[in-house]
Parts: structure tokens; sequence; C-alpha cells
């Protein structure tokens, strides 16, 4: 990548992404060699209705990006077209699934936004305000899931899985307990910033990060706590409209994410209880929200087999958790990176052959931030 673009984008570099890839199949690869049943493999019958379901996922992952891309055309006032819309939600993802979910790909989001024309205080109002919606979806659903269902339901039935996969799924249960506490606290203060007292938020951040071992992050801190301020000055100014629009469409980006695993589970075998499906994978989610590697890959394809055991037919875990990651993730990282070059050369104006040939603003941003 020419030395012009910012270091930002250092994430999406090959070494980075075929890292990412090693890691999600050897997970599998685990899977398929100390639980894979030749038997039950060869039984499966690749019918109409298991090419149907299969389709049926991917379109479900179409239905989420749709909804991003509405999302972030409805906070942006229609400012970008859907094309430009459907190449920053790629990036963006592009950029979550590079890096560890709990680090997401904000960072980068905000420049895609700004190099996209939308003013720096808007950017972040955005990011942030899409952050809130993301993270309050798991906040209230988790627990209204517990309410309607269960914790026998949420949580695989003990009696249903071996020793082995037990002691995997209560550590997990554990990880589930620590990323919602995280989660509920991280929302909470963002609601207090945005909503409540952005001045007091910018006041906390400046005091902890002025102990001795964050003061090297406090310029940041201090930059945040100025960004808060903005977001909060703007998103004051929002009527109703504007809050269900958001909060619908981030409904639906999460549950077609979420239907996707039911559609892919109905490819091989009856599901009973879709609600119940749709609630494990909440749980899910939060467990992967708070994991370390980028992606969350091979948590994620053990998360998938824990949790989803009585759904899948025997023998088959590693083999749909596989399938479930070809379809809902690994896109993202082959046509983010058929992506980037493209885009990149759009916004600063250079030409195929490296050479700039625009001026302005786009030019002055690469020697800015080179």
């Amino acid at each position: 990548m020419s030395q012009a673009y910012p270091k930002i984008f250092k994430i999406f570099s090959p070494k980075r992404i075929l890292l990412i890839i090693a890691i999600g199949l050897g997970v599998v690869t685990y899977m398929f060699i100390s639980g894979f049943d030749k038997e039950a493999f060869l039984a499966i019958e690749w019918s109409w209705n298991a090419s149907f379901w299969i389709l049926m996922a991917i379109v479900m992952m179409m239905v989420r990006h749709f909804a991003y891309m509405y999302r972030i055309r409805m906070l942006t006032d229609k400012k970008l077209t859907w094309k430009t819309s459907f190449d920053v939600i790629m990036l963006w993802e592009f950029a979550s699934a590079a890096t560890p979910s709990i680090v997401g790909g904000s960072t980068v989001a905000l420049f895609l936004l700004n190099k996209e024309n939308i003013s720096a205080g808007r950017s972040t109002t955005i990011v942030l305000f899409t952050a809130f919606l993301d993270e309050m979806f798991f906040i209230v659903v988790a627990p209204l899931f517990f309410l309607l269902a269960g914790k026998n339901f949420i949580f695989p039935d003990p009696t249903a899985v071996d020793i082995e996969n037990l002691k995997s799924i209560n550590s997990l249960v554990y990880f589930f307990i620590f990323g919602y506490v995280a989660l509920f606290v991280y929302t909470l203060a963002l609601a207090y910033g945005l909503f409540i007292r952005p001045r007091g938020l910018k006041w906390l951040l400046i005091r902890i990060f002025s102990i001795k071992l964050l003061r090297r992050w406090r310029r940041n801190a201090l930059d945040t706590g100025e960004e808060i301020i903005i977001s909060s000055k703007e998103l004051q100014q929002k009527n109703l409209k504007f809050w269900l629009d958001a909060s619908i469409s981030t409904i639906f980006s999460w549950s077609a994410r979420y239907f996707t695993i039911n559609c892919i589970i109905m490819a091989f075998a009856s599901v009973d209880n879709h609600f119940i499906l749709y609630a494990r994978q909440v749980v899910m989610w939060i467990i992967m929200l708070v994991t370390p590697t980028p992606g969350s890959s091979g948590m994620a394809e053990i998360v998938f087999s824990s949790f989803l055991v009585e759904y899948i037919p025997h023998g088959l875990n590693a083999s749909l958790a596989l399938l479930w990651r070809i379809i809902s993730y690994y896109p993202y990282l082959f046509l983010g990176v058929i992506i980037l070059p493209r885009w990149l050369r759009k916004v600063y104006n250079v030409s195929e052959s490296g050479s700039g040939s625009g001026s302005g603003s786009n030019s002055k941003s690469v020697s800015e931030e080179s």
C-alpha cells in the first residue's frame, strides 16, 4: 500500500488478514479432528431444502448489510449515496473483522466518514451513536430473553452435552457475565456522556487518565471528551422519527445476522424453537464482543459449537461452524481487500498508477496524514 495512505490502514495488511483466517481455520481443523463423525457427514442429503436455506442465510447477511446502509444514510442526512454507503459499511465491517471485537472499527469508521466529506463533529456523533445503539440492543435484549425463556433455555441443557462440552459451556458462562457487565458499564457511561452530563464525563475521563500509568493517553481522553460534548449537542436536537429509524434499523441488522444461523441449521436439521435459537445467539455475541482475537476468530467457532450443540446434527459442529463463518465473516475480509484500494483511489484522487491527480482537501489530507 502506498506510503501516502494513513498508517491506520496497516490493520489491513495481508499478514494480518492471513493470520486471522489461519486462527479460525486452525480452530475448525481441531474441531474436525476431535469431533468429526464421518458417517454423519456422509449421511447428509444435499436437497433443494438445504440449498434454499443456505441461500436464505446469504440473503439474511444481505438484509443485515442493507439495514446498516440505511442507518448510515439516515444518520448522515442522506449525504452518502447508496453506493457510497455500501463501501463505507463494507470497509467498516472489514475493519471490525480485522480487529478484536472489543476494539471494533470505530477509529477507521471516523476516518471513512471524514474522507466522504462528513465533518469531524458529525462523524464522531455517528460513530458514538451507532456504538450506543448496538450496545443498547444487547443490554436490553439479553435480560428480556432471560425473563421470557429462563436460564435453562438460554444456556445449553447440561444433560444434552458430554462432560468436556459441559466444562467449556460453564467457562463460557463466566465470559458472558463479564461481557455483559463490561457492556453495561460502557453503555451507561456513554449514555451519561451523550444525554445527561457530557462535561461531567469529560472531567471523569481526564481524572482517570491523569493517573500515572495512564497519563500517556491523557491527550486522547481529552479529545474524546470534546467529541462527546459535540455529539451530545447534536443528538439533543433529534426528533422521535430519527430515534425510531435508528433503533429499528439496528434491530433489523442484528436480527438478520442471528437468523443467518437459524437458516444454516434449518438446511440440515429441523428447528422447533427459533426464539430460543435466536436468544442463545445474543449470549454468544456478548461473549464474542469481549474476545481479544480479531473478529473473535477462534472463539466464535468454539462458542458456536458449544451453545448450539442441541440444534446441530451429531458430528457436524465443525462443518456448520465453518459454513457460518464463510457466509457471515470471511466475505468482509475478501471483499474488503477488493474495495479498499478502489475507495482509497477515489477519496485521494489517486490514479491507477499511484500518481496523485487531485487537488484540494483530499490531496492535502495525503500530506497531512502520511
